[in-house]
């Protein structure tokens, strides 16, 4: 029996191949074309018409050559940065961050604005989005996708924004009218999640597909990736650590009444002042407290003491029912904390659970929802744009 060609096989292959090259330029770059081939495995000509296609469509560009032997010196391709851009924005109760990355990743372009005075955030999010581009000086129509974190719970059907305890004027709605407004595919996701995408691209995480974050700041939340991809549950809701009933904390029956949920009064910002000042360290801020007792040194042992016993409560109940091999501990509590914090919280985990995960503190310092939403832009232009060079 004869075999079956499959239509568009030859297209498949040199769109396949394009990929290939455009994410070596990305993570190798520049490089010249017989070093392209090389890499990919593809002959001189091959290479070669695979860099004039790309070169054609504007996503890579000469850069420079490279000095060979005799004949002349090759030339060196890079992807071209303007091809594409992404904007990222951190939205919380006080201000809005927004930045604008090229294709390749590096941030050409941030704004900062203040949302106490405004009740609009459809203007909000369009100014920060305006001037962040601008600031890059990247045309709004070059911008694929933006990106927003929000506290909160985001519909995984609809895309759109179901509760969010600090942000009342953000609603259902928002969504549909933000994309009419910028003309651009606009995504809201879960502040933490984008905290455990930028940890695993460049923080505590990386190599690692099956983890969890905990965020320990002004509230708590936990984002949890498995397989390399985050597990938002049939509402949005998996990882709103904070409703997590545990002992030592009366346990609300309607969340709706703005009543602090359970896990929330033991590990919020405010419990971490108050378990701070009975120990002899007070502070304006729970960071600020948490970093006091750890320069105390064995000083400050009894008070992270009793903060991680509180945070294992929650740390454990998950571990238990995941058995993830790794826990980051982020926010600005856990970073604050460290490793002090975070061998104590491991090792309370260990103690009242059968499951023993590596619990560390959050190897990013800057911004990691930003970076987060940033990333996950990228991931997604990166895949229309890289995927799409063969008409």
């Amino acid at each position: 029996m004869s075999a079956t060609r499959l239509p568009g096989t030859p297209r498949l292959l040199r769109a396949l191949n394009d990929r290939a090259a455009l994410e070596l330029l990305l993570e190798r770059g520049p490089l010249t074309r017989a070093r392209l081939g090389e890499l990919t495995g593809l002959s001189k000509v091959t290479a070669s018409q695979l860099v004039e296609r790309l070169e054609e469509r504007g996503l890579v560009t000469r850069v420079g050559e490279q000095a060979g032997g005799r004949g002349p010196n090759a030339q060196l391709y890079a992807v071209s940065p303007g091809s594409a851009h992404v904007v990222g924005v951190d939205v919380g109760p006080d201000r809005v961050v927004a930045a604008c990355a090229d294709i390749t990743g590096a941030v050409i372009g941030r704004v900062e604005q203040s949302t106490r005075d405004t009740d609009d955030p459809v203007g909000v999010v369009h100014n920060a989005v305006v001037q962040a581009a601008s600031s890059a000086q990247a045309q709004l129509s070059s911008v694929r996708r933006i990106v927003l974190g929000t506290p909160g719970l985001v519909d995984p059907g609809t895309g759109d924004i179901t509760f969010a305890f600090n942000l009342p004027r953000w609603h259902s709605g928002l969504l549909a009218a933000l994309r009419d407004d910028l003309h651009t595919p606009v995504v809201f996701e879960n502040d933490v999640n984008l905290a455990a995408v930028a940890e695993a691209q460049s923080g505590a995480a990386q190599g690692v597909g099956d983890f969890v974050l905990v965020w320990v700041g002004a509230g708590v939340g936990l984002a949890i990736m498995l397989g390399g991809r985050l597990h938002h549950g049939s509402s949005g809701a998996a990882g709103e650590i904070g409703y997590l009933p545990v002992p030592g904390a009366p346990i609300p029956r309607d969340v709706s009444r703005r009543a602090k949920p359970a896990f929330q009064q033991l590990v919020g910002a405010d419990s971490v002042r108050a378990v701070a000042r009975e120990h002899g360290y007070p502070a304006a801020e729970a960071a600020e407290a948490v970093r006091a007792a750890v320069a105390a040194g064995a000083d400050g042992g009894p008070m992270l003491d009793e903060l991680a016993r509180r945070l294992a409560l929650g740390v454990a109940s998950t571990c238990v029912v995941l058995d993830p091999p790794l826990v980051v501990l982020a926010g600005e509590v856990g970073q604050a904390g460290g490793t002090a914090l975070a061998e104590r919280v491991q090792h309370e985990v260990a103690a009242i659970t059968l499951v023993q995960p590596r619990v560390v503190p959050t190897g990013l310092t800057e911004e990691p929802i930003l970076h987060g939403a940033l990333r996950t832009a990228l991931d997604a232009v990166r895949d229309e744009v890289f995927g799409s060079t063969v008409g």
